[in-house]
C-alpha cells in the first residue's frame, strides 16, 4: 500500500501496514454531550469521515467507533445548572450531534457507543491496573500512577521531570504524584454513580475510552484520532493505562486534526466566539462548510471568516455549473459507467489523499478538471468527436468520484440551484462575524460595568433576531426561530 500517514506518536509520516491485511480498525473521540456542537466539532468528524470514504474506495474493510461521553464532570455542571438530570441533558445533545451530522452528511460510525453503557468493560480494566500495582485505591476514588508508566509522555514529547518541575497543579492530597489521574471517581450527592468494588461511583474521563476501543476493536487497532487538543492529557493517559494494562502497544497510528480559528483568533467559549453547526448551516449549504472544512489539510489550522465561506460557496457553484453544462451535452450520449479505464484527474486524487490524505491539494486537482472541461467546452462547443466526447463523460466521472470521497456534488445540479434559489429568498441578512464583535464589544462594555451601552449592544442583535445567552463559561448565541 502506498499511503502514508503522519503519526503524531513517532512525528512523521509512515508507510500504513494494517494490523490486519485487508481491514482498517478505527476508533475517533466523539463529543462530550453537554452542549450543541460547534464548527472544531465538525471539522473534525467531516475529517475522519472522508479518510473512513477513502479506505472503503481502496477495498479495506473498516470498523470505524466514535463513542459518545454521556457521564463527564461538564455533563454533570450543566446539568445542575440547567437543573435537570445529566442522562436527560446528554440525551438531548446526542440526538442534536446526529442532527448536525446527518446535516453535513457525515456518515454513521459502524459502532457509536456510550460510556454508560460500558462501565462494567471500565471497572475490568481498572481492576486490572489495581493487580498490576499501575494504580491504587483512596477513600473510594482510584488514581493512575504515571510514575509506574515508564514511557508517559510519548505522544505529547512531554517529561513526567520537566512536568513536575513546572507545574501549577491544585494540590490533592489523596494522590501520590499531582498527575496521576482518575480512572474511578466516588459517588457525590446528586451525581449518576455506579456500584464497583470501591462503592458506588463513577468512571474518569480517560478510562472510558480505553474500555470503548478495545470493546470493539481489540486491545490493539490501527488508527485513533481526534482534535489536536486531546494529545494531552486525554490522548496520553489513554496510552499509558491501556498499555499498562495489556502489555501490548494500543493504537499503531495516531492522526490528529488541527483547530478551526474565527477570524483569525482561538475559538473559545471564554471569548465568546465559536460558531454552532447549526448557526453555520443557517447561511451556507453543507456541502460548502464541507468544502470549506477540507481546503486545508486536516493538521493545519484553518481560519473561518466569511470571505472564506464565500469562496466555498463560490467553489461549489462553479462545480455545479460545470456538470450541468455537461450534462446538458451528454444528455443521451454514452454513460459514464461504460468508458473503461481510470481518468488522470482521479488518479492524481488518489495520489494526493495517498500522500496523508491531502484534501487541499486534491481539492486541487477537481477545479483543474473543472477548469480544463469548461476550456475544452468553450473551444470545442461545435465540433466535439466522438473520442473528445469520450474524454469530457471519463472526465466528469472523475469529479463525481472525487466529489464522493470529499462528501460533496451528492446532488443533480438543477436541484443544487434550486435549493441555492430557495435560500435567497428566505435568507436571512446575517453576518455570524460581525454578530461575534457585536458581542464582544458588550462584553467589553458588561466587564466596563457599561450597562447601557451593553444593553444597547442587547437590542441590536435582538432586532437583528440573534438571541443571547450568557453562561458561566461565555455568551451563546443563536438566531431565533
Amino acid at each position: 500500500m502506498n499511503l502514508r500517514i503522519y503519526n503524531t506518536l513517532s512525528g512523521r509520516k509512515e508507510i500504513f501496514k494494517p494490523v490486519e491485511p485487508g481491514k482498517v480498525s478505527m476508533y475517533v473521540c466523539g463529543p462530550t454531550a453537554y452542549d450543541s456542537c460547534h464548527i472544531g466539532h465538525a471539522r473534525s468528524a467531516v475529517v475522519f469521515d472522508v479518510i473512513v470514504r477513502y479506505f472503503r474506495h481502496k477495498n479495506l474493510k473498516v470498523v470505524y467507533v466514535r463513542n459518545f461521553t454521556d457521564v463527564d464532570d461538564k455533563i454533570i455542571a450543566r446539568a445542575n445548572e440547567l437543573g435537570m438530570e445529566p442522562s436527560r441533558l446528554a440525551e438531548k445533545y446526542i440526538a442534536e450531534f446526529y442532527q448536525d451530522m446527518d446535516a453535513l452528511m457525515v456518515l454513521r460510525a459502524d459502532h457509536e457507543p456510550r460510556a454508560t453503557e460500558h462501565i462494567q468493560q471500565m471497572i475490568t480494566v481498572i481492576e486490572t491496573l489495581i493487580q498490576k500495582e499501575m494504580a491504587y485505591q483512596m477513600d473510594g476514588d482510584v488514581y493512575f500512577s504515571v510514575e509506574a508508566f515508564k514511557e508517559y509522555g510519548k505522544l505529547s514529547g512531554r517529561k513526567l521531570e520537566d512536568m513536575e518541575a513546572g507545574a501549577r497543579v491544585d494540590i490533592d492530597e489523596k494522590k501520590r504524584n499531582p498527575f496521576d489521574f482518575a480512572l474511578w471517581k466516588s459517588s457525590k450527592s446528586g451525581e449518576p454513580s455506579w456500584d464497583s468494588p470501591w462503592g458506588k461511583g463513577r468512571p474518569g474521563w480517560h478510562i472510558e475510552c480505553s474500555a470503548m476501543s478495545t470493546e470493539y476493536l481489540g486491545k490493539t487497532f490501527d488508527i485513533h484520532g481526534g482534535g489536536k487538543d486531546l494529545i494531552f492529557p486525554h490522548h496520553e493517559n489513554e496510552i499509558a493505562q491501556s498499555e499498562a494494562a495489556f502489555d501490548r502497544p494500543f493504537a499503531a497510528y495516531w492522526v490528529h486534526n488541527g483547530f478551526v480559528n474565527i477570524a483569525q483568533e482561538k475559538m473559545s467559549k471564554s471569548l465568546g466566539n465559536f460558531l454552532l453547526i447549526k448557526d453555520v448551516l443557517r447561511s451556507f449549504h453543507p456541502e460548502a462548510v464541507r468544502l470549506f472544512l477540507l481546503s486545508s489539510h486536516y493538521r493545519s489550522p484553518i481560519d473561518y471568516s466569511q470571505s472564506a465561506m464565500d469562496e466555498s460557496v463560490i467553489a461549489l457553484d462553479k462545480v455545479y455549473a460545470l456538470l450541468d453544462r455537461v450534462d446538458a451535452l451528454i444528455a443521451g450520449g454514452k454513460d459514464a459507467g461504460q468508458i473503461s479505464g481510470s481518468g488522470e484527474y482521479w488518479e492524481r486524487f488518489c495520489k494526493s489523499m495517498d500522500d496523508d490524505f491531502n484534501t487541499a491539494r486534491g481539492i486541487g486537482v477537481l477545479f483543474e478538471a473543472v477548469r480544463t472541461l469548461n476550456r475544452t467546452l468553450d473551444e470545442k462547443q461545435e465540433a466535439l468527436t466522438t473520442p473528445l466526447k469520450n474524454k469530457i463523460i471519463a472526465d466528469r466521472r472523475d469529479i463525481l468520484r472525487i466529489g464522493g470521497i470529499l462528501g460533496i456534488l451528492s446532488l443533480p445540479p438543477q436541484a443544487y440551484f434550486q435549493i441555492k434559489k430557495n435560500q435567497v429568498l428566505q435568507k436571512k441578512a446575517i453576518d455570524p462575524i460581525r454578530i461575534e464583535e457585536m458581542i464582544r464589544e458588550r462584553n467589553e462594555a458588561r466587564k466596563a460595568r457599561n450597562w447601557a451601552k451593553a444593553d444597547e449592544i442587547r437590542k441590536k442583535l435582538s432586532g437583528m433576531n440573534v438571541q443571547l445567552e450568557d453562561r458561566s463559561d461565555g455568551t451563546v448565541w443563536k438566531i431565533g426561530d
